[in-house]
């Protein structure tokens, strides 16, 4: 593989912190820069992935949470290798809407159900990614009960554990944040978007300003 020089940026955090809505002004900072680059969702962007996100997230089958990790990792494997490694090594750049982060803390986090540790959730998923890690790591934060108040529609798998469960993977999304990248930022989403988008396009270009 030629040496990688495309970056490789992620945007996470629970449900209702607004992640769709940033990423799009991701994309337009991105655009403005004169980047190439392709957005991904995980779990998703591969016909595995899509028939895996609909059997992990919007279907009601109980599952070990072993069973649960290894089929987001089988997910993400595939994308890794069809989509996010190739478009690295092109020289483009690839946006996440969330990564191997998402899965260690939803993953690890016990609802009543024995969770995986976080360090076993690494190493797993550092064999899945066959290595590959998004260079910045950009976490939306802020009380899970606010965030669920932005929840529009019936709520997912994950969604429908309730609030005092999502408050805790917020917190697992705080500590396991310095795992995910070489350079990561928390961003306070309760605040209106222009904001959080600003703080975005700092973090960024510092990024950027410090990859170079």
């Amino acid at each position: 593989m030629p040496p990688k020089t495309g970056h490789f940026i992620a945007i996470d955090g629970i449900d209702g912190v607004g992640k769709s809505t940033q990423i799009q002004g991701l994309e337009r900072l991105l655009r403005e820069l004169g980047m190439e680059f392709i957005t991904t969702r995980d779990p998703g962007s591969s016909e595995i992935g899509r028939r895996l996100r609909a059997l992990l997230l919007e279907s009601r089958l109980t599952m070990h949470r072993r069973t649960e990790a290894m089929l987001f990792m089988a997910s993400r494997c595939e994308m890794v290798e069809t989509t996010i490694r190739p478009t690295l090594a092109s020289g483009k750049s690839v946006i996440s809407d969330r990564f191997l982060l998402a899965n260690v803390v939803y993953q690890s986090v016990s609802d009543g159900l024995t969770g995986v540790s976080p360090d076993l959730l690494w190493q797993m998923g550092g064999l899945a990614n066959g290595g590959v890690r998004p260079d910045l790591t950009l976490l939306l934060d802020m009380p899970a009960e606010q965030a669920m108040r932005r929840i529009e529609g019936p709520a997912d798998r994950m969604e429908s554990r309730g609030a005092e469960y999502m408050e805790l993977v917020r917190q697992s999304f705080l500590a396991e944040l310095p795992r995910a990248s070489p350079f990561t930022a928390v961003i306070n989403a309760a605040r209106s978007p222009e904001e959080v988008q600003a703080e975005i396009r700092t973090e960024v270009e510092n990024y950027l300003s410090a990859s170079t």
